[in-house]
């Protein structure tokens, strides 16, 4: 692997301490990484504080222009981004260039909101005296990354960080580093300043992350992954009183009326739940089927499944790749253990294979119970858990019944029905009929424990700004 040491101030930095990186579906080593410790966390907001004073100083159309550099230069270097995807991550070869291109259209997206910070200039009724109101840098910020989506889930911070005129210290997770990485030379191509990102990959991440949660230089944190670490971060913050982006865990249901059309429910479930091997907060968890189609839905959705071929990710032919590490595959057999011993019948899959790679195959569940574990938790893996309901409220409250609320999905062919159901959901977004929501144009995000503030839409631009009002009489 070419780059594999820390990003700080434009150069690439040795250290004594470092980490391996593994392929999961060979288990072998990818590469050995350099571990940032508190003193590369120094240099890095050094670096990051002086680069961020000629950036915020240069104009939204000045930064919208390097953004859309960087656009056109991941768009001609996919196929790259999406082989070292696979290699570390796992995922198939078609989803990891699928999350290539979306990672590389936050660039785009963020070069076109550069330029739509707009303020206001209004009379105030009773004074008489203007009010001014504009949108300013926030400041520095820490970037804290997953490893689900090694690409997409740094550019969707990256960019509308540059965007507003922020400079950033990235942490990527540690299964998962050589993607970001990768990508430093490419921003450097399309004219990011040095120091303005900054990538910083280690094994000591809690105590890292803290201790730059805790200079005052810092003003923004924005964090993708579960809501327990989720929770610490925001108590660090709080001491700081950061501005928090917080995008975390996930408990997706997926509400399939007796009236829906069966080839787009089949194929929209299977997206969300198959999308990255079902590791992502937003890939279906509970499936809830009116139970005149249970039957007919649960026989078409293992036939589906069934037919996914397992393998290496870098094989063209390959659908299903491992998933990240052993301990995601042990917990996700364990879930499949746990229904199957409350009752569930393993319609398809269900069983941990052997050789190397951390691989579970394609699995569905019928006649899930309400007290299983998967359905009280996030699956993270390919396990389509089936549980069948009568009437429209009875569904309604038992999707609410999570702690989470980051995405439901909705399948109906009655429209009215169909929008008085997204509208009593308690999630953030709502897929209705289809299986996919993400997209950098609209407001990506969650309510309840599933976290704080957007990503993507103009709203990601606004995370890492602060808002200024100037009373003023002339």
């Amino acid at each position: 692997m070419e780059y594999t040491d820390l990003y700080i101030n434009g150069a690439w930095h040795k250290t004594s301490e470092r980490f391996d990186v593994i392929n999961p579906a060979t288990e072998e080593v990818l590469a050995s990484v350099a571990s940032a410790d508190i003193a590369d966390a120094d240099a890095a907001l050094d670096a990051a504080e002086a680069a961020m004073k000629d950036w915020a100083a240069r104009t939204p159309r000045q930064r919208s222009e390097v953004l859309r550099k960087a656009w056109e230069l991941m768009t001609k270097r996919l196929d790259y981004f999406a082989n070292l995807i696979t290699l570390e991550n796992g995922k198939a070869g078609t989803d990891a260039k699928g999350e290539a291109t979306y990672a590389a259209e936050f660039f785009r997206w963020f070069a076109e909101e550069a330029v739509r910070a707009d303020g206001m200039i209004t009379h105030a009724p009773a004074s008489g005296a203007r009010i001014v109101v504009q949108h300013k840098p926030a400041g520095l910020a820490v970037l804290v990354t997953p490893w689900n989506y090694p690409a997409a889930m740094g550019t969707r911070k990256i960019a509308p960080a540059l965007a507003a005129g922020c400079g950033v210290i990235i942490k990527p997770a540690s299964e998962t580093p050589l993607t970001m990485l990768a990508l430093m030379p490419l921003l450097e191509e399309a004219g990011v300043p040095a120091g303005l990102v900054n990538v910083l990959p280690s094994r000591k991440t809690g105590s890292l992350v803290d201790h730059m949660l805790h200079d005052p230089r810092i003003r923004v944190v924005s964090f993708t992954g579960s809501t327990g670490v989720g929770r610490k971060l925001l108590k660090g913050a709080a001491d700081q009183v950061l501005k928090p982006a917080m995008e975390l865990g996930g408990n997706a249901p997926v509400v399939v009326f007796e009236d829906a059309d069966m080839d787009v429910a089949i194929e929209g479930t299977m997206l969300a739940k198959m999308r990255n091997l079902g590791e992502a907060c937003t890939a279906a968890n509970r499936i809830y089927v009116h139970e005149d189609i249970a039957d007919e839905f649960t026989k078409r959705l293992s036939a589906a499944m069934s037919a996914l071929k397992v393998g290496d990710g870098t094989d063209p032919s390959v659908d299903v790749g491992p998933l990240v590490n052993a301990d995601t595959r042990d917990k996700v057999a364990a879930f499949v253990a746990d229904a199957v011993a409350k009752g569930a019948k393993v319609e398809c899959g269900g069983t941990t294979p052997n050789g190397k790679g951390f691989y579970y195959p394609p699995t569905v569940l019928s006649n899930v119970s309400e007290d299983a574990e998967c359905v009280r938790d996030e699956i993270f893996g390919p396990v389509a858990a089936i549980q069948t309901f009568t009437n429209q409220d009875e569904v309604i409250a038992r999707a609410n019944d999570t702690e989470y609320g980051l995405v439901a999905y909705v399948f109906s062919e009655d429209f009215k029905r169909a929008l008085q159901v997204c509208e009593q959901l308690e999630y953030g977004m709502v897929g209705l009929n289809r299986g996919l929501v993400s997209d950098p144009a609209a407001p990506f995000g969650g309510v309840k424990q599933s976290g704080l503030g957007r990503e993507g839409g103009h709203e990601g631009m606004l995370e890492f700004m602060e808002t200024q009002y100037i009373s003023a009489s002339w």
